[in-house]
């Protein structure tokens, strides 16, 4: 009895929490899938990528490399000393000594006190200067590696996302065959019951309806597949649910000319403006090198208060400019040489990434151009297919025919569709490869996925 009770007590309890009837407790309710747009998934995968997040601490760091060598070389030193000790000295030990004259051997204990602000401050300084500047250089560079590093994700992301409208496509694609195989079905049985069809015709209906259902089930896991790929691209729980807010569609593109294209991207594109930074860096520590020799005039100083007491201290202080030459350094000709290797290897990279660039724009351009005459020939056989099927179904459903005819055409419809879901696919990725090779991918893409 003391069991029973406790059940129904635990019963009477969940329904109250769950909001049920006695007896029934409410399952949790799945939240509502999250709507997702292109500029979204970009957004979210820049935030959340590793390369972009050691990129950016790359940047940082190339910053703070910038600012130690501002201070270091030429910015001012300033810092201060205060000292109070009790000490005694041997005089005979420094070489003090009057002949005839007794001098104690051990001077103190004594004491004194110090209080002190040195300063100091490179007025000529040319290898430090252009040293600087060779860290200005490289910040840049870096920051242009973050950008690129920007780039190449953003087109990433927009894969994964094109991926899944093309999945989500063939999901649609699959249940409109499902429907029509369905319809079909219908018809065949409801013939065969008015006599008018035979069992061949319900039975060659039915297979066409499984073989169409089992398309449809490959294909929405696909599509979940695809929307987990990208849920862990853009650093979000593979287990949220995903809805894309941007079906798979066609919009055409104005087709840009590439021998404009070309100094535009050498302009734009983060890679190449980083290897040209980089260059100017390994410059900038050429001039340093060739300055090593060159005189270097500073100032420094300091000033402060002394005595054997606290209350004794005079002020003193002292002031004096230094140069400094160097006058053997057998070290800078190896510098020399050094420099001069990486600078012919960074030259040879940029050319080489040069043409590298101008390959992309046409090759981009050309898939473009075909992909985009696939999509006019494969909405065409879209349409011829569904006209053919429509007419089977006619001929079918008027007797003239059996249905062989209507599962032949629903076959041809269903290649159709995915002609001109892949064709449409090559024309989104050809706009982003371009919007890749362009610069500036993430302005691009945007705009080429929004574009009338």
């Amino acid at each position: 009895m003391r069991t029973e009770f406790r059940i129904v007590f635990l019963l009477w309890l969940a329904s109250l929490i769950g909001g049920s009837t006695p007896g029934v407790i409410c399952a949790a309710q799945q939240p509502p899938p999250y709507r997702l747009t292109l500029q979204d998934a970009i957004q979210k995968g820049l935030q959340a990528n590793l390369s972009v997040l050691v990129a950016g601490t790359r940047v940082d760091e190339a910053e703070g490399t910038h600012e130690r060598r501002l201070s270091a070389a030429l910015l001012p030193r300033v810092n201060a000393q205060t000292y109070a000790n009790v000490q005694n000295r041997d005089l005979r030990a420094f070489g003090l000594s009057l002949p005839g004259i007794p001098i104690p051997s051990v001077v103190g204990p004594f004491s004194n006190y110090d209080f002190r602000v040195y300063a100091q401050q490179n007025i000529v300084d040319l290898e430090s200067y252009r040293g600087l500047k060779a860290s200005e250089r490289a910040l840049d560079a870096g920051r242009m590696d973050l950008q690129d590093a920007r780039d190449l994700i953003v087109r990433s992301i927009a894969g994964l996302y094109l991926n899944a409208q093309s999945a989500s496509a063939r999901v649609e694609a699959a249940q409109s065959r499902v429907t029509d195989s369905n319809t079909l079905f219908k018809l065949a049985k409801d013939k065969h019951d008015a006599g008018t069809a035979t069992g061949v015709d319900v039975l060659r209906a039915e297979v066409q309806l499984a073989n169409d259902r089992q398309a449809k089930l490959v294909a929405e896991n696909q599509l979940k597949q695809s929307l987990l790929t990208l849920a862990r691209n853009m650093g979000m729980s593979p287990g949220t649910p995903l809805e894309l807010a941007e079906p798979l569609r066609y919009q055409a593109l104005s087709q840009p000319d590439s021998e404009t294209l070309v100094p535009t991207a050498l302009l734009a594109r983060a890679d190449y403006l980083s290897l040209a930074s980089q260059r100017q860096s390994l410059l900038e520590q050429q001039r340093a090198s060739q300055a090593r020799f060159y005189p270097r005039l500073s100032i420094n100083g300091n000033f402060g208060a002394i005595g054997r007491s606290i209350g004794g201290v005079q002020p003193t202080g002292l002031i004096q400019g230094q140069i400094d030459f160097t006058v053997f350094d057998r070290d800078r000709n190896g510098e020399a040489q050094e420099l001069a290797g990486r600078v012919k290897r960074i030259d040879d990279q940029i050319a080489d990434l040069r043409r590298g660039i101008d390959e992309d724009i046409r090759e981009a351009l050309l898939n473009l151009d075909s992909a985009a005459e696939q999509v006019t020939v494969a909405r065409e056989g879209r349409d011829l297919a569904q006209r053919e099927l429509e007419l089977a179904q006619d001929r079918f459903q008027s007797g003239t025919a059996n249905n062989v005819e209507v599962v032949t055409a629903q076959d041809e419809l269903a290649r159709a569709e995915e002609n001109y879901i892949l064709a449409v696919s090559s024309h989104v990725d050809a706009k982003f490869a371009l919007a890749r090779a362009m610069g500036d991918t993430e302005k691009n893409i945007v705009q080429f996925a929004g574009n009338p």
